[in-house]
C-alpha cells in the first residue's frame, strides 16, 4: 500500500511540476517577446519550439532523475517502468499545458493575445494550485494563491525582460 502511495504521489508531483512549469515558461517567454515588439508568426514559432524542446527535455530529466534515485535506494520491486512513467506524465503534462499561454496568438492579434495569454496563463496556475490541494488534502485557497502569485512573478520577470531588451 505504502510503495502504491510513493507511486500516486510521484505521479502528482510529476505532472503538478509540468503543468506549472510549461504554463509559466511558455507564459513568460512569449509576453516577454510580443511585449518586444516582435511579429506574431515570431511569437508562434518561438512558443512551438520552446513547448516541444522543453517537453522533451523535462520529461527526459525526470526520467533520468527518478531512474538514478531508484539505483540508488536499490528497492526491491521498483522497475523502470515507474521512472517511465513519470518521465511521460511529465513529458505530456508540459507539452499539453504550454499551449495554454499560446493559443490565444493563434486566434487574436498580439495585444490581445497577450493580455489573454496572461489571463488564462494565471487562472490555470490558480486552478492548478487548487486541484493540486484538494487532491493533496491541504489547504485549497492558500495553494491557489501561491501558484498563482509565484506564477505571476516569473510572468512578471518574462515582461520586464522584454520591455527592457526589446
Amino acid at each position: 500500500m505504502a510503495s502504491s502511495k510513493k507511486h500516486l504521489a510521484g505521479h502528482l508531483r510529476n505532472f503538478v511540476f509540468g503543468v506549472e512549469d510549461s504554463i509559466v515558461s511558455t507564459v513568460g517567454l512569449v509576453s516577454g517577446i510580443a511585449i518586444a515588439g516582435l511579429p506574431k508568426t515570431e511569437i508562434l514559432l518561438t512558443g512551438a519550439v520552446l513547448i516541444f524542446v522543453e517537453a522533451f527535455s523535462m520529461g527526459a530529466g525526470s526520467f533520468l532523475s527518478e531512474r538514478s534515485a531508484e539505483e540508488f535506494m536499490e528497492e526491491e520491486g521498483m522497475s523502470s517502468a515507474y521512472s517511465l512513467e513519470n518521465g511521460a506524465i511529465m513529458f505530456f503534462s508540459y507539452f499539453v499545458s504550454g499551449f495554454i499561454p499560446l493559443f490565444p496568438y493563434l486566434i487574436t492579434d498580439v495585444i490581445s493575445a497577450f493580455k489573454l495569454s496572461v489571463g488564462l496563463s494565471l487562472l490555470s496556475l490558480l486552478a492548478l494550485g487548487i486541484i493540486s490541494a484538494k487532491i493533496f488534502k491541504t489547504n485549497m485557497l492558500k495553494s491557489g494563491i501561491r501558484m498563482f502569485f509565484i506564477g505571476g512573478i516569473a510572468i512578471g520577470i518574462g515582461i520586464l525582460v522584454g520591455q527592457l531588451i526589446g
